[in-house]
């Protein structure tokens, strides 16, 4: 193994970036000026908590912002290296971590998917918010049905939360990264509850599936609409 590989792989490397990361965030958070979309969302999760948020894989970095002090929340987090960092970087940010994955099938088998999805039950049934990420692995923008099965074990609704910074850099990568900047105009979106029943079939399941990868997309839009503004309006910060 190469110096560079013990040196990321150590625990004190990937704690002290944790912290820079969380605190870079916090930055970010801070200077910029949102817009929130709907009116009246916090009120509508009070009235459902605890609820599943799910959010598109690299576009959500600023997740941890959006709970209120009330809340308590835990996100899921893959085992992979990155991952820790990922992890000590969200609780620095007052979330708590679930290690796992889930399938390209959603059925939540191997990389810890199966005790991340029991925990990801047990944290909703203890009265946390759980948020991940709604994509199948390395397909950028096509929600699993792994997240759908969750709402429908455990009864809990799915809030599709975007958020987005015009001050941003894009990665040419499989989940089109956006690193956010600070100081700049911002928007966080959220789409309507997505309710799965518990006796939901097949088909049941493959249509709420395909309603919160339309919803995502939709707050997703909205949100870049937002924080970009009108084509005369860009470039001003």
């Amino acid at each position: 193994m190469s110096w560079v590989k013990r040196l990321v792989g150590s625990r004190p490397f990937q704690k002290a970036t944790g912290i820079v990361a969380a605190e870079y965030l916090r930055l970010v958070w801070n200077t910029n000026r949102f817009v929130v979309e709907p009116e009246g969302i916090y009120e509508s999760v009070d009235r459902d908590a605890p609820v599943i948020i799910a959010m598109w894989h690299g576009q959500h970095f600023l997740m941890p912002f959006v709970k209120r002090p009330h809340h308590r929340v835990k996100t899921l987090v893959s085992r992979h290296r990155d991952g820790e960092i990922n992890a000590l970087a969200a609780e620095r940010l007052g979330v708590g971590a679930i290690r796992g994955s889930g399938s390209h099938g959603g059925e939540f088998l191997g990389k810890g998917g199966v005790s991340g999805f029991k925990e990801m039950l047990s944290a909703l049934q203890e009265g946390y918010i759980v948020a991940l990420t709604a994509d199948i692995p390395k397909v950028a923008r096509v929600a699993g049905l792994g997240i759908v099965k969750l709402a429908s074990a455990s009864g809990r609704p799915i809030y599709p939360i975007a958020i987005a910074t015009r001050r941003r850099l894009e990665l040419k990568n499989w989940d089109r990264t956006a690193l956010n900047l600070p100081f700049g105009r911002a928007a966080r979106v959220a789409g309507e509850p997505i309710r799965v029943a518990a006796d939901a079939d097949g088909a049941a399941l493959e249509t709420a599936r395909r309603a919160l990868e339309a919803s995502l997309n939709a707050a997703t839009a909205r949100a870049y609409a937002l924080a970009d503004g009108p084509p005369e309006s860009r470039g001003r910060g």
